[in-house]
């Protein structure tokens, strides 16, 4: 039973090929999911693509939600990368997180949304302290459609306060960053294979 990883990067950067500090972190969290049996599905970037606000899962002409929405539902684990603006989430991942709104009206007979018995967790960077902040926004919301969390499911470095070094800067990743890594693939893995082998029940009536 292989299970799949998403990731999702929610940078402003809308070309695919400029650096984002964010990508490297989910490239961190990537690798240890991959050694652990993963597969680990290319990287979608989020602003890359026009998705319109709304809190349907289809507004229409142009929206690119839709596709990308499939992509995150067939894979079992969510790797929702976000940078830390004005010691928030980002605009994009905000926008995201409103879309998956429509989850709560899109249940099955056991009340259970698209997004029940998928795992989700985060990396998160920025050059000021907010990880814990964001990460609470974050995994509220996902929390509130639907979506599963592990224990241990952040994995996120900041720099100091007006300071000048970035994440993507690092030559060697963090002893304290790595060592989260692992741990959060090791928790997703394994939640995520449990509620492979035996769903949500869900609730009648």
């Amino acid at each position: 039973m292989r299970l799949k990883a998403q990731p999702i990067n929610c940078t402003l950067k809308a070309a695919p090929g400029e650096d984002s500090s964010t990508d490297v972190m989910i490239g961190l969290l990537a690798e240890q999911f991959e050694s652990r049996g993963v597969e680990v599905a290319s990287t979608i970037r989020i602003a890359a693509h026009t998705i319109p606000p709304g809190v349907r899962s289809d507004e229409g002409d142009g929206d690119d939600w839709p596709a990308i929405r499939k992509q995150i539902l067939d894979a079992d684990i969510l790797i929702f990368g976000t940078p830390i603006w004005m010691g928030q989430p980002s605009s994009v991942s905000k926008r995201l997180l409103e879309r998956m709104d429509a989850f709560l009206g899109e249940t099955d007979e056991a009340g259970r949304m698209p997004s029940y018995g998928k795992v989700a967790v985060c990396a998160i960077v920025g050059n000021e302290d907010g990880a814990h902040a964001v990460s609470s926004q974050i995994f509220q919301a996902l929390n509130d459609v639907g979506w599963t969390i592990p224990a241990i499911a952040a994995c996120y470095w900041v720099g100091e306060a007006m300071g000048s070094t970035d994440f993507k800067d690092f030559k060697t990743t963090p002893d304290k960053v790595a060592r989260t890594a692992a741990m959060v693939a090791d928790n997703a893995t394994h939640l995520a294979g449990i509620l492979k082998a035996s769903p949500f029940p869900g609730h009648e009536g």
